[in-house]
């Protein structure tokens, strides 16, 4: 507060004392009014300084998540606490990092290692976990899962519901687990550098080449057997027992022709992508399946207006991965086909070679690892 305001103050109406405790952010202002004072010059300056402090104590208050974010983020981790485990062995035991990326502030939650780019604003008893926050440095768009900070630890970043291309409340949650996935796959020993051994970077140290590799989508014999290829895979996830095994031979023949009219590193480029991305996808259907059969949402979630059922969100997401197999073009979808792809795949696997997820963190990068010879 500037001095010399301070002082004709207090020559005028009287002794202004102020107290401030920057632990806790409490301000204490006390007035001793001179006596010449009316009563109505006492009450003037009473609103005055009521407006004063609240204008204070406002600009001390650390940022708060959003309500409904708040909300939605507690039952992902909750999600993930009681399911988690079911799906893949020893999820638990990975940190489940978010950075929150609100139109003015990014808040991170259930981080280990906050760096000193974030201010603790409170405990969070609701989301069991330290709340820290920063001006924003991402787009609210933002749906990634990377290291953080120059740090290890892979952290989600993602925007609230609305601002992503998930829009509402169940299928944000189950996005929120997709990533959660990515957090496990990145924790495996010595994952950084087994990916980087793929050799597929050219140079590139920014990770980038995972979205911007240079594969042939545009090869018109690569489209047609993509085409083909997904549209036998298709027809295998979904045959009758008696009918599987000769469907299965007929895919895996396309498969194998396909990796025969691409490069080398290309086919590693694709195997890495069906491995990292469509298997996240796969996790997606798995967990809100197992959610529909054994969760019960809280009672706050379910409240959200635009809250819809796990057991919904399990049938659209195993649908979409299906018409995606039928309909999608490699030309027109290019990278985005790895996700339905890959999470067809794992359910393929699920019917032919149902432990294959015990061997998955270490036969890595290529799902046809897990096909009969």
């Amino acid at each position: 507060m500037d001095s010399s305001w301070l002082k004709n103050f207090r020559a005028q109406f009287g002794k202004l004392t102020l107290k401030v405790s920057r632990t806790t952010c409490y301000r204490e202002v006390k007035l001793t009014p001179l006596p010449h004072l009316n009563m109505k010059s006492k009450l003037l300056i009473s609103i005055l300084l009521i407006s004063y402090c609240h204008t204070l104590f406002a600009q001390a208050q650390p940022p708060s998540i959003p309500a409904t974010d708040r909300i939605r983020l507690a039952e992902a981790f909750r999600l993930a606490d009681e399911i988690g485990d079911r799906v893949w062995q020893d999820w638990s035991k990975v940190p489940f990092a978010v950075l929150l990326v609100t139109p003015d502030y990014e808040f991170l939650v259930g981080h280990p290692k906050p760096s000193a780019h974030f201010v603790r604003a409170r405990y969070d008893a609701f989301l069991k976990s330290d709340v820290y926050y920063r001006r924003r440095t991402f787009p609210i768009t933002f749906l990634a899962t990377f290291p953080l900070d120059n740090t290890m630890i892979s952290t989600v970043v993602v925007g609230p519901a609305e601002n992503t291309w998930v829009k509402t409340s169940t299928p944000w949650v189950i996005t929120l687990l997709h990533e959660h996935f990515h957090q496990l796959q990145d924790a495996q020993p010595n994952s950084f550098a087994d990916v980087n051994s793929l050799n597929l970077s050219h140079g590139d140290q920014t990770g980038m080449w995972m979205l911007n590799y240079p594969f042939p989508y545009d090869r018109k014999e690569v489209q047609d057997q993509f085409a083909l290829m997904s549209r036998l895979l298709a027809d295998a996830i979904r045959s009758p027992e008696v009918e599987r095994s000769n469907k299965v031979r007929e895919y895996l023949q396309a498969r194998r022709k396909f990796q025969a009219i691409i490069s080398t590193d290309d086919y590693r480029y694709f195997s890495f992508q069906f491995w990292k991305e469509g298997v996240a996808r796969y996790t997606e259907y798995q967990v809100a399946q197992a959610a529909a059969a054994k969760y019960k949402p809280t009672k706050e979630f379910a409240a959200l207006k635009d809250c819809r059922s796990f057991t919904d969100v399990a049938q659209s997401t195993y649908d979409a991965v299906i018409n995606q197999l039928l309909t999608q073009r490699l030309g027109g979808s290019k990278r985005e086909v790895v996700y339905s792809f890959g999470a067809g795949e794992a359910l393929l696997l699920d019917t032919i070679n149902p432990g294959w997820r015990n061997a998955y963190f270490t036969d890595k990068f290529d799902l046809a690892k897990f096909y009969p010879e």
